[in-house]
């Protein structure tokens, strides 16, 4: 990460508190799937995860009449790390801006936590190939890391509406630009040293002052090579050819939208995990996924999601290396080995229930976890 982001596994512990919020929808399902992961794997790894539970979303309007608990944020930095799992639904859906919705919940965590960069890496399985809407050659070996800023934009722009008209204001600061695109770069020396900064810049001037910073910030960088894409051209070489992108950055709009395109090079956005980080305090993990309401409570959702972005808590907050990499290698075996929920099945596949892909996950962890510790720094090259 960059120099500005806390390194958040300095102080490597034997026993980690971790704030569940599991939200709506489907959310409490995935979320207790995960968690029997990371039980195991502390059993196995000779570490102790501790959790406490808060309110976000639906189910928070539905208890306090807001998106989120009045104390959520003090309560989550008291912990090592945040867990999410989906937040909305149809029952919370409005048009009146004077009406509490769940999504809101997801913008006031972020910003209360100050988290500025999520992190949205995007692999293909092999043994999923044939789920994509692409050709396999096409999407075989894709590896991209998806950095989206979170803080600026349309998003949080000044914003009006009247009866006829409305506004929204694409805002940026040169600070805000500057350490998400150094993020980025650090990230990128840990990995093919490649950066693409996504912008538009021929039309917007958000986007020319975005060019001129990420071009200053590359100077920093002579290891690592940079390009700028404009976003309409960004949206279609993704689809033509994705094996080109190693680590992608762009502000907050853009990302949010070409990273849900990423995640379909899969063939489901189940299988994919985030991260929420910034300069201070916790961070925050979630699938990608929505709260899918219309299979909420049948038991049938895929986990997979969430149990790899619990690996990415083991990893980048508890700096719990060996134990990440046994986590996303027993998700591989698994699939390799046929195990298939509902949304990644082909039609003469037999698909397992949440339960038992999380089962057939939990069987091929290893039976002792080596406890390699290191830093963020270290993860961030």
């Amino acid at each position: 990460m960059s120099a500005t982001v806390k390194d958040m596994s300095a102080t490597v512990k034997d026993a980690y508190r971790v704030m569940l919020l599991p939200g709506d929808g489907v959310g409490p399902e995935i979320v207790a799937a995960a968690c029997r992961v990371l039980d195991e794997v502390a059993v196995r790894g000779g570490f102790a995860i501790e959790y406490e539970r808060g309110l976000l979303g639906g189910c928070a309007i539905d208890a306090v009449g807001t998106p989120m608990e009045e104390d959520l944020a003090d309560r989550c930095q008291a912990c090592d790390a945040v867990f999410l799992g989906a937040v909305g639904g149809p029952r919370w859906d409005t048009t009146d801006p004077a009406k509490p919705r769940p999504e809101q919940s997801l913008l006031g965590i972020r910003k209360a936590l100050a988290l500025f960069a999520n992190l949205r890496p995007v692999k293909s399985f092999a043994a999923l190939a044939h789920n994509s809407t692409l050709r396999p050659d096409v999407i075989e070996g894709v590896d991209i890391m998806v950095v989206r800023e979170l803080t600026g934009g349309l998003y949080f722009g000044k914003r009006e509406r009247t009866a006829d008209a409305a506004y929204d204001t694409m805002y940026y600061e040169r600070g805000e630009i500057e350490r998400i695109v150094d993020c980025a770069f650090r990230l990128a020396r840990g990995r093919r040293r490649e950066v693409t900064s996504v912008d538009k810049a021929n039309v917007l001037e958000s986007s020319r002052l975005w060019r001129e910073v990420t071009e200053q910030v590359a100077q920093r960088y002579d290891d690592v090579s940079l390009r700028h894409l404009l976003v309409d051209n960004a949206a279609m070489q993704l689809v033509r050819d994705p094996r080109q992108f190693d680590v992608l950055v762009t502000e907050n709009m853009f990302g949010d939208i070409l990273s849900d395109e990423a995640a379909m090079l899969t063939g489901s956005i189940g299988m994919l995990p985030s991260a929420s980080v910034g300069g201070e305090g916790v961070s925050l993990y979630e699938p990608i996924h929505g709260s899918a309401p219309d299979i909420a409570g049948r038991g049938v959702v895929n986990p997979c999601a969430t149990i790899l972005s619990a690996a990415l808590m083991l990893d980048l907050s508890f700096g719990r290396r060996e134990a990440a990499r046994a986590v996303e290698r027993a998700v591989e075996a698994a699939l390799d080995h046929g195990a298939r929920t509902a949304d990644i099945a082909a039609a003469d596949e037999t698909s397992l229930t949440t339960e038992e892909m999380t089962d057939r996950v939990i069987a091929a962890l290893p039976p002792a976890i080596a406890g390699t510790r290191r830093s963020h720094a270290d993860h961030a090259g």
